[in-house]
């Protein structure tokens, strides 16, 4: 089986990733292959280049993800642009990583993706979990986490779409508002469920 796990920016799907990699189910993270793909070499940073210019990066010539955050968090048009540039690489990554798994032999994996929805990619996975959390915690943790502003965390938080929204196209919740046992309690519920576990 494909899960496709999903929350939004704070709501503690790498403690969820954590565990499944402890009960040996591999994950897949679009979030660390979305950084793989954009270093430079690959297409996607020689696109991302000729689009914003060389503003967007550090002396290095790695991309500057916060310059190029700022640019896309308050810009649809050019955030649009980023992810038509880097989703599709993101994909192909993702989708090569899961044949050389099934290939190893490997029955359950799990896709970590946090845009799951919004990005219409549920055709991708065969159950989805959702990671959920309140959203004054989930504004604690990402303040706590980012050592960011409170009106930056809110407009991050408020670039993707609502957990409350989330909840009712998910398969499964898991309610991450409490401790991690809760949180792991929960996880098997579901896998058991599914005769994953």
């Amino acid at each position: 089986m494909i899960i496709g796990l999903t929350g939004g920016i704070a709501s503690g799907k790498s403690t969820v990733t954590a565990i499944l990699k402890q009960y040996n189910i591999p994950v897949i993270d679009a979030d660390m292959i979305a950084r793989e793909v954009v270093i430079p070499g690959q297409e996607a940073y020689q696109q991302i280049v000729e689009h914003f210019g060389e503003e967007v990066l550090l002396a290095d010539n790695t991309i500057n993800r916060k310059r190029l955050g700022e640019i896309i968090f308050n810009d649809e048009k050019e955030r649009a642009v980023l992810n038509s540039i880097v989703h599709p690489a993101v994909r192909k990554t993702m989708a090569d990583r899961k044949t050389k798994l099934l290939n190893e032999g490997v029955e359950h994996i799990a896709y970590d993706i946090p845009l799951l929805f919004e990005s219409k990619l549920t055709h991708m996975v065969d159950k989805v979990i959702l990671v959920y959390v309140d959203e004054d915690i989930q504004l604690t943790r990402l303040v706590a986490r980012d050592q960011c502003s409170e009106k930056e965390a809110v407009s991050r938080i408020q670039s993707q779409m609502p957990l409350k929204e989330k909840v009712a196209l998910a398969d499964e919740v898991i309610n991450n508002n409490g401790e991690i046992v809760q949180t792991e309690q929960q996880l098997l519920q579901i896998l058991k469920k599914w005769n994953i576990k």
